[in-house]
């Protein structure tokens, strides 16, 4: 009876873990690694054909991402998730693999010119169809057996609509354990979705700490925050530009906005336009206005009861095609656009950040996670200057952060979470949060009297014996982009364009000045890898 960590073991994203008993392996979520946390996506570390059932917390991709090439190499079995969760899964996977043919083709497109070998997607669109078979899509509360001598039930996170926890039972002969899988923890009072749901007991369990370092700030005063920071900037004639996870947060944006709205929170400019730009996000939409018995809070059930729609108001537009995006910075009409990717590294927010970074008079507010590494996080730490499609971008937009629109718990909210634990679990495992937050959440909960420690990546746990069976590995991680910002990336850059110069001029020949100006371009270079 083991348990092996595969992903997210000190890191954010990427998360996947693995149970095995009786000669059954089970995986727990199988997601994408994004920003610094990305070892090779393309790879797996384990043989799919010999996985027997797979469970998903939730649809985000860092939890579901990497489910299509799990089938692409050999995985048929079925993929247990809650009945939203296989809603939001059958229009997330596709899209991913869309993202994942298009990189591939643009990569093609330059490698080409440059002579290189052609790349293949990730995964395919026909992989994520595939993958969408195999769903079994299941209710809170239900227990159900994956394999034998293993039973689950899903009980509500309170994270994203249909996200769960999930409690899992393993008995091998005469022995049973029990382990939790935590997903994503939600925050209290959030909109549209129920609180977070406690678990009473657990031998062993697995709990995120993405925030288990800090609190959020100004919660429940996100709503009149954001409409203060779009009262200022339409008046003084600027967009305000929202990265925006697609799936759940762009809906709670509507739904705070509508309430705005109906409130008269922004005075000078009541009608203002609200844009969303994002194909996926309108899907989604469309998922949240369905059939959400048994998932909605009160408060959005007493909404829809009454006949008014959760997320629609005068002044919203979905926009649909790539041209009607293109068109939306030619406008000079202040509006706020809402679009994704939420961490600025793909889709249509780029495009937005390019148009829009450079003006004084705009603002890009960030109302989710930034993952190390990405573009959302570098714009927040004060980066000075941006590349956005081969292009130098000046950052003069004020950059701002709503702490409290975040859908996972912060410190206090993940201590509430482990605290209704009765009696103590013998382990829990910090996974899902940066390398340091990890170790800072596990020593937070060991001076509290609870055993627990930040598994490394392919440390396996033996269930029955309660101790660590094989070590696991530090998790290397990509480099830091650079700052383009930085006085040190700018004299590189320089120097690399001088000696393309003199190269040009001499027509390739080597002389004195080419010398001088490799020597140079190396020595920075070096300069700038330590």
């Amino acid at each position: 009876m083991r348990l092996t960590f595969f992903g997210a073991a000190r890191a954010v994203t990427g998360s996947c873990h693995c149970v095995e008993c009786g000669g059954k392996r089970v995986l727990v979520d199988c997601g994408l690694q994004q920003g610094r946390d990305e070892r090779d996506n393309s790879e797996l570390d384990f043989t799919p054909g010999f996985i027997d059932a797979v469970v998903v917390t939730h649809a985000h991709i860092d939890h579901s991402g990497r489910l299509p090439l799990l089938v692409k190499q050999g995985f048929d079995g079925p993929i247990y998730c809650t009945r939203l969760t296989a809603q939001l899964l059958s229009i997330m996977l596709r899209d991913s693999a869309h993202i994942q043919e298009s990189d591939a083709q643009w990569e093609n497109q330059k490698g080409k010119r440059a002579g290189r070998a052609p790349v293949e997607p990730i995964y395919t669109v026909a992989d994520a169809e595939a993958t969408l078979k195999l769903l079994v899509p299941c209710e809170y509360g239900r227990e159900v057996d994956l394999e034998q001598g293993v039973r689950a039930r899903f009980v509500d996170a309170g994270h994203l609509l249909g996200s769960a926890s999930v409690e899992m039972w393993l008995t091998e002969g005469e022995e049973t354990r029990k382990i939790v899988f935590s997903g994503d923890i939600g925050n209290h009072d959030q909109p549209i979705i129920r609180d977070p749901q406690y678990i009473r007991d657990a031998d062993y369990v697995l709990t995120e700490s993405t925030y288990g370092d800090r609190l959020h700030e100004g919660k429940g005063e996100y709503k009149e925050q954001l409409a203060a920071i779009i009262e200022e900037t339409l008046g003084r004639g600027g967009n305000v530009i929202i990265p925006s996870f697609a799936v759940g947060r762009t809906q709670e944006l509507l739904y705070f906005i509508r309430e705005m709205k109906e409130e008269h929170l922004v005075r000078s400019v009541p009608n203002f336009t609200v844009c969303v730009d994002s194909p996926l996000a309108r899907e989604a939409t469309k998922i949240f206005s369905g059939n959400l018995t048994g998932y909605l809070d009160e408060e959005a059930l007493e909404t829809v009861r009454s006949g008014d729609a959760l997320f629609t108001f005068p002044g919203l537009t979905l926009v649909e095609s790539s041209d009607e995006s293109k068109a939306l910075n030619l406008d000079p009409t202040p509006k706020v656009i809402i679009s994704a990717s939420g961490m600025c590294d793909a889709g249509r927010i780029r495009h937005h950040l390019k148009h829009n970074l450079w003006r004084k008079e705009c603002s890009v507010v960030f109302v989710g996670y930034q993952a190390e590494g990405s573009l959302g996080r570098r714009l927040l730490e004060g980066a000075a200057e941006v590349k956005l499609f081969g292009e130098t971008i000046a950052v003069r937009a004020a950059i701002t952060q709503c702490h409290g629109l975040s859908s996972h718990a912060d410190k206090n909210g993940l201590l509430a979470w482990i605290d209704a634990y009765d009696p103590r679990p013998r382990e829990v495992f910090v996974v899902h949060g940066d390398e340091a937050v990890t170790e800072i959440y596990a020593e937070t909960l060991r001076q509290r009297g609870l055993s627990a420690h930040a598994p490394d990546y392919e440390e396996v746990y033996d269930l029955l014996a309660g101790k660590v069976l094989s070590p696991g590995i530090p998790q290397p991680r990509k480099a830091a982009p650079a700052d383009f910002g930085s006085p040190a990336y700018r004299r590189l850059e320089e120097t690399g364009r001088m000696l393309q110069e003199v190269i040009r001029r001499n027509k390739g020949g080597a002389n004195k000045d080419l010398g001088k100006f490799a020597d140079q371009l190396r020595a920075l270079i070096e300069k700038w890898d330590r």
